[in-house]
């Protein structure tokens, strides 16, 4: 797989207005234990349930031959905040020594670590690079940032976190973050990125708080679905483009942006099973290709039912209308029975392959009897 987005812990020192999830917020005293907790005892399931290898086939980049080049994938962690207290040691550093050994005979990981930036120390940056960071991205450099407003501030934040990261041998990515295939750059690196009109999330999503606060202004024009992190090409784990998104609880997502319902669990199933279960699936391949508005044709509903589908009223009462809303009220009433005939699926192929393991294992001891 090329990449994965894993929010590992909900918890985070800001509540911002624009935020895509509202469980990204401050939690004190036993919520926040809470929420570490659940960082903490899920973490390690989640990651054995990743891809044995973390590579990809780049069919963009075919070498003379035609074939094409395995390259090292890239896992981006997140949060809420990842290097909040007490989730930092506790989770965050847990977690990148865990994929650390996971990988480093398997082909390799590049590891992201995503933050606002506000809590970076030079202490932080030594903890990260013995870890084998390979980039720190600086995700909140806009004005929605309570602190961040103005080009002046946000100047004056980047030059000094610049002067840090360069302090420590680090050096700046010299792509931006809406491009694709920034990770096949030599770390470490550092970079920045925020809520900006440039970006390919400057409309903000539908979602969250920037929904209750009607901050979207994203309108049908705007396919979320047919971009980079979005759920173009996320089917297509075996080569570029493929990205999926995990929660805490180890829900998977086919987008950054999140489906209504979650795709499957990485506490109970692999990450491979799980969209191999959904490959075929005609709503997930509409999807996959970046055309939501397809996704009920073989369930009857046509694409001029769907975009209607996707009209609604903001909080505030105003007409607004984009894809992710029609694809949120298609899971709603159709695809939970599709998911769960695809869980179905999954846990037969489980038990198929556990019996004929018990099989294998009870001929190897009958062998070595006679």
């Amino acid at each position: 797989m090329e990449s994965l987005y894993y929010v590992m812990a909900w918890a985070c020192h800001r509540k911002c207005r624009h935020c895509y999830e509202d469980r990204f917020r401050p939690y004190v005293r036993g919520a926040l234990e809470d929420v570490v907790a659940e960082a903490e005892r899920n973490h390690s399931r989640i990651i054995d349930n990743f891809p044995e290898r973390f590579t990809y086939r780049d069919m963009d980049d075919p070498q003379a031959d035609g074939s094409l080049p395995e390259k090292t994938g890239r896992i981006i962690l997140s949060g809420g905040e990842s290097l909040i207290d007490p989730a930092r040691e506790r989770v965050t550093y847990r977690v990148i020594e865990r994929l650390r050994s996971r990988y480093e005979a398997q082909g390799g990981v590049k590891i992201v670590v995503q933050t606002t930036g506000d809590l970076v120390t030079d202490a932080i940056i030594d903890d990260l690079l013995a870890r084998g960071v390979w980039m720190i991205s600086v995700a909140g450099v806009d004005d929605f940032h309570v602190g961040m407003e103005g080009a002046d501030r946000q100047r004056r934040f980047v030059d000094q976190l610049t002067t840090m990261f360069e302090a420590h041998g680090m050096r700046a990515s010299g792509l931006s973050a809406t491009t694709r295939n920034w990770h096949e750059e030599e770390g470490p690196l550092f970079s920045f990125f925020g809520a900006t009109p440039d970006s390919w999330i400057g409309k903000l999503w539908p979602r969250g708080r920037a929904w209750q606060n009607g901050l979207s202004s994203a309108t049908l024009a705007d396919n979320f679905c047919n971009r980079w992190s979005g759920g173009l090409n996320f089917l297509r784990h075996r080569y570029n483009g493929s990205e999926v998104s995990v929660e805490p609880d180890g829900s998977v997502y086919p987008c950054c942006v999140k489906t209504k319902l979650p795709i499957g669990s990485l506490l109970e199933d692999s990450l491979i099973d799980i969209l191999d279960s959904l490959t075929g699936v005609p709503a997930y391949e509409a999807i996959t290709m970046g055309h939501p508005e397809r996704m009920g044709l073989a369930y009857g509903v046509t694409e001029d039912k769907f975009v209607a589908s996707s009209r609604t009223l903001t909080p505030a009462g105003k007409i607004y209308q984009n894809l992710c809303i029609g694809c949120d009220r298609f899971h709603e009433r159709v695809l939970g029975p599709v998911l769960e005939e695809a869980r179905a699926r999954r846990r037969a192929r489980r038990a198929s392959r556990e019996a004929s393991g018990d099989v294998d294992r009870v001929a190897s001891v009958a062998g070595a009897s006679r």
